[in-house]
């Protein structure tokens, strides 16, 4: 969220910023981040959920412990659709929306808050919608079944470094997802009863006898599916360590820093927003992007990329850790609330 400052502010940030040490208002050095929260599962309905937030607490005990105080949050949801499939591919797709609530930007216009909605959605979908990012495992029957990922994403609050928290937020709702486990239905006439995959159901035949419509129909290949067990939650999206996170180095002339705040941002000239993700441990540049209306040299770019795959594998690492913390706080929890139906 962008703060409207005066020029006197601005040479104050600036200055500040520039001197050795660099200064900041709330005593960060330069490549410090805020304080970040992340919780995953908190949409029941959704096939995976999770909020992040930046400087902003989720809970009551952790706002007396780090202090209360504005931040960022974001809150991004995968839902999980059967759709169709064309004929030039095997099926899948992932589809982004980003909307922001007016309470986070209250000094836009309507038409400016649809016009950053729009901006932000185009670049979550430039890279997590590109066809080499299909999850192999969205294909329920190849050719002609799919499951179509729908992921939203709300902005509830903006203080600064919107774009890192939003990627935070899609990688952490994306690993959480799970596909639920299906399983093909071939229809087949009577009398012709080949040999099938066990994972195949074979319904020539209803509970009252053949179907005279199947009767005259020769074999036609899986064309249906069911989902294999209610109760199973499914398996996780394949290649997962391909779902890059964001980092935004904000650029002064002989300098840079991270996680800016929404006074940081309104008085530095140039951003530049970098897409990494490391699978395998290897890094993988998914996009790059520069804002503002400052200008810059390819010299410093190949500098300032190089910063940003540190920066970036250093998120990654962190953001790993927080979702396996995640991960094994639910299963705990998952186990009381089990147990204790049990002894009831």
């Amino acid at each position: 969220m962008t703060t409207a400052l005066s020029k006197v502010e601005i040479a104050y940030i600036r200055s500040s910023l520039l001197s050795a040490p660099p200064l900041r208002a709330d005593g960060r050095s330069p490549e410090d981040f805020r304080p970040i929260a992340v919780e995953t599962g908190i949409a029941p309905l959704a096939n995976g959920s999770a909020r992040v937030s930046i400087g902003k607490p989720h809970t009551s005990r952790e706002k007396e412990a780090e202090g209360a105080g504005g931040g960022t949050e974001v809150v991004a949801a995968v839902k999980l659709e059967v759709d169709g499939v064309g004929e030039d591919k095997e099926g899948g797709k992932v589809v982004c929306n980003v909307s922001c609530s007016p309470a986070a930007y209250p000094h836009l216009s309507s038409p400016a808050l649809d016009d950053l909605q729009s901006d932000l959605t185009s670049v979550l979908g430039s890279v997590l919608s590109h066809p080499s990012l299909y999850p192999k495992n969205l294909v329920i029957v190849p050719g002609q079944k799919a499951w179509a990922l729908r992921l939203d994403t709300i902005i509830f609050a903006d203080a600064g470094n919107v774009l890192d928290c939003l990627m935070m937020a899609c990688r952490a709702a994306l690993v959480d997802t799970r596909v639920p486990s299906t399983r093909s239905v071939e229809y087949r006439a009577p009398g012709k009863r080949n040999e099938v995959p066990d994972d195949t159901m074979d319904v020539d035949e209803g509970r009252n006898g053949p179907s005279s419509l199947l009767e005259t129909r020769e074999p036609s290949g899986v064309v249906d599916f069911e989902l294999a067990d209610y109760w199973d939650e499914g398996g996780v999206l394949e290649a997962r360590d391909s779902w890059p996170v964001c980092v935004t180095l904000n650029m002064l002339p002989t300098m840079h820093f991270l996680d800016a705040t929404s006074q940081e941002e309104s008085a530095i000239p140039l951003r530049l927003h970098v897409l990494f993700a490391f699978p395998g441990g290897k890094p993988t540049l998914h996009g790059m992007r520069m804002a503002g209306a400052g200008t810059s040299d390819l010299s410093q770019i190949r500098v300032l990329l190089k910063n940003a795959e540190k920066y970036a594998r250093n998120m990654w690492t962190g953001l790993e850790a927080k979702l396996a913390e995640e991960e094994a706080r639910r299963s705990i929890k998952a186990r009381e609330k089990f147990y204790g139906r049990r002894r009831r």
